[in-house]
């Protein structure tokens, strides 16, 4: 008996190995003793500029011996293989589980010598199928560390992170080439009290090496689960790289990132300024160097971790996936790429030409080219049926509105789910299409444009989160009855909200046409007003055009 496939999509966040992401992604992770409420919270903005944004939905499952699950690549939908299913399989929405555990990734490519390899498991599988197999993120890295191990690895370097409703874990991983099965790789769990961040760039250097109290490798799986263990690594991971001469010296001193994806200029500049963004407004106190996330090799790295200035909300970590670096040296409003309305994007592509001489576009957080981006958020004390919530999203992370969508559910709103529309035909069902008609409008006019959107993302997400503490009281309430009842009250709420807010976003597009129409701006009157551009933009024409454009004599 053969299940269905796993999924097919035909584009994802993933890059070749590159050290210039053409697709990139970004995440966060944040410990309970970090969070405001003890929740852990870990984010992911899947971005890539042919993916179709959707929720998927998995229901759990149970199968008989001999079934075998069908494994498609996740950026290209090629067939892989087969591998056999396990008894039982959870139920996933989106990227987080019936158990709130909850994967996000970013590609970094690395060495190019060890891609190419022939196996059946990619990194978006490894994703899917361990989080319909986990019950903790010690599972889910045992479960990527045995699939590897058995199927092989045929994607290049990746960073997941992976959390339950105790702990984040940031785990690095990248083939061992054509001829050699399977995959060598790190994890760590990030201390409580501390927040990580990945993009796009290997972050875990130096490790602490088993010992048998903190560390372990892959062979000592059954000690992963001791609450004492902070660190698991392949027990080959520093064997490789002395084999191909990438790492000389004792086994203290290995740096799995300066071993796999050397450091270069776009790594730090495209890549690791986005974690420093991050840290930089959760932790302003530490007055981190931006020399580092502006191209600089031989400035000090970023640490892999760092403590907060105060305990971060949901709300908190949605504003941060917004960044794109205003108010620090690489802000994207600022410069004569942002136009006259203060555009915070670069259309691709990311680096070009003049002269001779090569030029780029900075690379931040928020990107149009989001397909889908999620907060994830798992509290120990609540059943998992109510405790793990998926804040969901599609397109752009500025100008979308993450909808709770609790990891119990039975079903995901029909305008978010997968089959409501398609990246190749535009329609008003699909949520993706609809919030890329409101933020594709705003780009033309968007310093002011952007202040309408905030105002009812601001009061959709304020009230979700508003509305939390009842919504989760009032399932408590028929938990205690029923789980099932708590199940069945959870799904219509977050069907329902997912809908609305669909319906709500299309509005808000109409309100934008008749607002700015050709250019110009009505007023809370309907009348019709001609705001023109800012006069630091006059200005700049003024300064560069002179002559050609002064009116001469009398004003007319």
């Amino acid at each position: 008996m053969r299940s269905r496939k796993l999924m097919i999509l035909l584009a994802v966040c993933g890059l070749a190995a590159a050290s210039v992401p053409v697709s990139a992604c970004t995440n966060f992770l944040v410990t309970r003793g970090a969070s405001k409420d003890g929740s852990v919270m870990i984010t992911y903005a899947c971005d890539a500029h042919t993916l179709f944004g959707e929720l998927y939905f998995t229901p759990a499952g149970r199968h008989l011996p001999g079934t075998m699950l069908d494994i498609y690549e996740w950026d290209s939908g090629s067939y892989l293989g087969q591998i056999p299913q396990v008894p039982e399989t959870f139920a996933v929405v989106g990227n987080m589980n019936e158990h709130q555990v909850s994967i996000g990734e970013t590609t970094w490519g690395g060495r190019e010598e060890l891609s190419g390899q022939e196996a059946i498991m990619d990194y978006g599988s490894l994703m899917y199928v361990t989080l319909q197999r986990a019950e903790t993120a010690r599972d889910a890295i045992r479960i990527i560390g045995t699939l590897v191990e058995m199927y092989g690895y045929c994607s290049s370097g990746e960073s997941f992170s992976i959390s339950d409703k105790n702990e984040a874990w940031i785990m690095e991983i990248i083939g061992k080439g054509p001829g050699k099965k399977g995959a060598v790789w790190v994890a760590r769990r990030i201390p409580d009290g501390y927040v990580s961040a990945h993009a796009n760039y290997a972050r875990i250097r130096t490790f602490p090496l088993a010992d048998g109290k903190t560390s372990i490798t892959e062979r000592d799986y059954e000690k992963i689960h001791n609450k004492h263990i902070e660190c698991v690594y392949a027990h080959d991971v520093i064997d490789l790289a002395r084999e191909h001469g990438w790492f000389e010296g004792p086994d203290a001193a290995f740096s799995f990132r300066d071993a796999y994806a050397p450091v270069d200029f776009g790594n730090l500049r495209f890549c690791e300024a986005r974690v420093w963004s991050f840290f930089n407004r959760v932790a302003p106190s530490l007055q981190l160097d931006p020399a580092y996330a502006g191209g600089d090799v031989h400035a000090e790295p970023l640490p892999l971790w760092i403590k907060p200035d105060a305990g971060l909300s949901v709300k908190d970590i949605m504003n941060c996936m917004r960044d794109h670096y205003e108010g620090t040296p690489f802000d994207m409003t600022q410069d004569v790429g942002a136009g006259p309305f203060k555009l915070p994007y670069r259309f691709r592509p990311l680096t070009w030409e003049v002269d001779g001489k090569t030029y780029f576009n900075e690379r931040a957080i928020a990107t149009q080219q989001t397909g889908f981006s999620f907060v994830s958020q798992s509290r120990s004390w609540l059943p998992d049926e109510i405790g793990g919530v998926h804040w969901f999203g599609v397109d752009d992370a500025a100008s979308t509105v993450y909808v709770p969508m609790y990891c119990s559910i039975s079903k995901v709103p029909e305008r978010y789910a997968v089959g409501t529309g398609s990246f190749s035909e535009f329609t008003w069902d699909a949520a993706f299409w609809v919030f890329n008609f409101v933020s594709n409008y705003a780009y033309s006019r968007y310093s002011e444009m952007i202040q309408d959107i905030r105002l009812v993302q601001e009061t959709l997400e304020g009230r979700f989160l508003a509305d939390q503490a009842d919504i989760e009281h009032a399932a408590l309430a028929l938990y205690k009855r029923s789980p099932r009842l708590a199940v069945d009250y959870l799904t219509g709420y977050s069907v329902e909200q997912g809908n609305a807010t669909v319906a709500r976003w299309k509005k808000l597009g109409e309100f934008l046409i008749y607002k700015y129409l050709d250019g110009n701006k009505k007023d809370e009157h309907g009348n019709v007003t001609f705001p023109g551009y800012g006069q630091e933009w006059y200005k700049r024409i003024a300064d560069e055009e002179g002559e050609r454009l002064q009116v001469k004599g009398p004003s007319h």
